[in-house]
């Protein structure tokens, strides 16, 4: 008789409590396959840590016996130190990215030292994965420009998509880079993501990617303090042919590419601020 009168009442109660069951379950699966996710896309993101145990006994890439010196530290005085922060802040905002360059030469002590600048930069185990192809050849800046070209028209015309050239359009940039051969010196940044031990093994380059940015920063600052100026440059899909044309090995690939020299005399730049201290700091 009870059931008859709330028969509708008991239906309903059922379906939610089937509802309740099925939609736990789900959220069960749901949540282990995206922890399996997450842990796979976590160990895909860092490679280089992977290593096949050979069950030989290893040898650590730095000497076991490292020595450890005093650091050479010289303190200054907070104001001469608030002087250069400074001044070097005033000098990097004045850096720009420069598309028009003269052809007139660099000596190339001067680029030999931004390199070396460049090479100081802190890399993961100290394994410094970098490599910084210098070409000063009229002859191979012809041929990089003529590979980079190629592959950035295609990339104009069919790979980047309307949002990325409507993005850009501003700039005013295109498939032609006449700064290749018109800027005196090209430096090529390659990341190693391996080397060979004496033993014939492979030797990991951890962090490579980052230690190749940081260095690349260096690079920048020291291009800019020096007096010139500079471009970074990812020539999309070209990598493989440059690393060809330059002879290096395939566990380098290219980062950046940045001409290096002087402004054309008729040199213009777009009109851009950077963003203020308040939108790029979070201080707590």
């Amino acid at each position: 008789m009870v059931f008859e009168m709330y028969w509708r009442h008991f239906s309903i109660g059922f379906v939610i409590y089937l509802a309740v069951r099925i939609g736990h379950a789900f959220y069960k699966k749901f949540k282990t396959s995206t922890v399996d996710k997450t842990v796979t896309e976590t160990k895909s993101v860092a490679p280089e840590f992977d290593s096949e145990d050979s069950g030989e006994e290893l040898v650590p890439a730095l000497p076991r016996d490292l020595q450890y010196v005093p650091l050479k530290f010289n303190e200054i005085p907070v104001e001469e130190s608030l002087r250069k922060s400074r001044h070097f802040y005033e000098l990097m905002n004045a850096r720009r990215t420069v598309r028009h360059f003269s052809t007139r030469d660099v000596p190339k002590e001067v680029i030999y030292n931004l390199i070396k600048t460049a090479g100081t930069a802190p890399s993961g185990a100290h394994t410094e994965p970098w490599t910084f192809a210098l070409v000063s050849s009229a002859e191979t800046k012809k041929k990089i420009r003529e590979i980079i070209e190629e592959e950035e028209e295609i990339n104009y015309r069919k790979r980047m998509g309307n949002e990325w050239t409507t993005d850009i359009k501003p700039l005013r940039t295109n498939w032609i880079k006449e700064y290749l051969t018109d800027a005196p010196h090209l430096i090529l940044v390659f990341k190693q993501t391996h080397s060979q031990k004496p033993n014939g093994t492979k030797k990991l380059h951890y962090y490579n990617e980052q230690s190749v940015v940081l260095a690349a920063g260096f690079l920048l600052a020291a291009i800019q303090n020096a007096g010139l100026v500079s471009l970074t440059s990812t020539p999309l899909n070209c990598g493989p042919a440059l690393r060809a044309l330059l002879n290096r090995p395939t566990s380098e690939k290219l980062s950046l590419l940045l001409p290096v020299g002087y402004p054309a005399k008729d040199c213009k730049v777009p009109d851009l601020e950077r963003k203020s201290l308040d939108n790029i700091m979070l201080e707590y």
